[in-house]
């Protein structure tokens, strides 16, 4: 799965992006995975939505290895 990260999450992860391995997991799992991965991903995960191939999904989505999955965080401005 190619996991997708923007604004100050590419800071957090060091990285733009990442391919993550595994299987069909939910948005529970898929958290875990990505913290596991990248630690202080924890601290920005309740401001931070999910994007399934380009379309907002709540937490009952459910991801598989040929999904994109970006990571939106909240963005403030005016």
């Amino acid at each position: 799965m190619r996991v997708l990260f923007f604004a100050h999450l590419k800071d957090i992860t060091g990285c733009a992006e990442m391919n993550l391995p595994g299987g069909d997991l939910d948005a529970d799992g898929l958290w875990q995975k990505l913290i596991e991965a990248h630690p202080g991903m924890e601290q920005v995960r309740a401001s931070v939505r999910l994007a399934k191939n380009s379309e907002y999904v709540g937490r009952d989505a459910r991801f598989t290895v040929a999904d994109e999955v970006a990571l939106i965080p909240s963005v403030s401005g005016g």
